[in-house]
């Protein structure tokens, strides 16, 4: 367990926003988290994993605790299937680098995607036709006040498009300790229709197709597209690509006939929220160090010395625009604090 007092948080969220903490405490075992959970009361705590999915507004005059809780552990396999766990301060992409090299598929499409494996079902995060409710088993969990350990199984979870009960009903009540994962040792289920991954899979002149490959796929073309955290401060996604209803959706459409679309079993449509912000005329846009990133809309970035404000200034002027253009509002992706 390491503690620190009045220190940065700049290296501990990829915006790199410069805000300083009280004191951070990072544990790596669940003896130390449960030490540090009987000291603090739970209103005292702010709890941080990777710090990928945030922006800080403001200096926090509370103890971070730093969830860097580690290991990888196969707990059954079958012919065809295997259980993996893995610890919550696991960094996301090489724990799925990890299952790629052992030819474990489910998780290949979700590669690169910044973060830690404990942050992952609270967002259900997803890319190209995967969320992580697809391949999620359980995961184990500590109640903040309570200090009582409980197994969230695939029902219990509720999982939403970049939503679950740890966003809703049981927000900042449990810590994940760690997540169990169900995934293929063969007959693999590749899922190559969502987005550019058939383009790049052609380009490269790929036959032989295997996770390794839509893995490759997806890396490349995440790097073409979206920024690297350590070269330029960003959170990917800042907001949700918003649904909307089939009468909303024929209007956009009328006024906008190539509006990128994909249709929803409710019967509902789900809109680049990229798209919109690049036809609201903002992709690209930079107010000082706070900018609209020029190859991805969706991505808001940090230059250098954007303050938390100033990105959540540019964020709610996005918001307005995209509003006043197109009558739809989009939502944060990041959680704001």
């Amino acid at each position: 367990m390491k503690s620190l007092s009045n220190v940065s948080l700049k290296d501990f969220n990829t915006f790199g926003v410069d805000v300083k903490a009280k004191q951070l405490i990072s544990v790596t075992s669940e003896q130390e988290l449960l030490r540090v959970l009987k000291d603090f009361y739970a209103e005292e705590l702010f709890i941080l994993g990777g710090g990928s999915n945030m922006l800080l507004t403001r200096d926090l005059d509370k103890t971070v605790l730093h969830i860097n809780l580690t290991g990888i552990h196969i707990l059954s396999e079958t012919e065809n299937e295997v259980l993996i766990e893995a610890g919550a301060g696991e960094n996301w992409h090489q724990f799925v680098m990890w299952c790629v090299d052992r030819n474990f598929g489910g998780l290949e499409n979700l590669s690169l995607i910044p973060g830690n494996v404990g942050t992952s079902p609270i967002q259900n995060i997803g890319a190209y036709g995967v969320e992580l409710k697809d391949r999620f088993h359980s995961c184990e969990a500590i109640h903040i006040q309570t200090l009582e350990k409980k197994t969230f199984h695939l029902e219990d979870c509720e999982f939403g498009y970049r939503d679950s009960v740890f966003k809703g009903p049981l927000k900042d009540q449990y810590i994940i300790t760690k997540v169990v994962f169900r995934l293929t040792k063969n007959h693999h289920s590749l899922i190559t229709s969502y987005g550019a991954i058939k383009q790049e899979l052609y380009s490269k002149g790929i036959k032989a197709l295997g996770i390794r490959e839509i893995s490759d796929a997806v890396i490349s073309i995440r790097q073409s597209k979206l920024p690297d955290p350590r070269k330029l401060g960003n959170s990917g996604s800042f907001f949700k690509n918003p649904i909307i209803s089939e009468e909303k959706f024929k209007k956009l459409q009328k006024n906008y006939p190539d509006v990128p679309h994909y249709p929803l079993a409710n019967g509902d449509f789900k809109v680049p929220g990229g798209w919109l912000i690049e036809k609201a005329g903002l992709k690209g846009f930079r107010k000082g160090d706070a900018g609209v990133h020029e190859k991805q809309a969706l991505v808001l970035v940090n230059y250098g010395r954007a303050s938390g404000q100033e990105i959540l200034s540019l964020a709610k002027m996005i918001q307005k625009k995209v509003k006043e253009k197109f009558a739809i509002t989009l939502q944060p992706e990041v959680n704001i604090f």
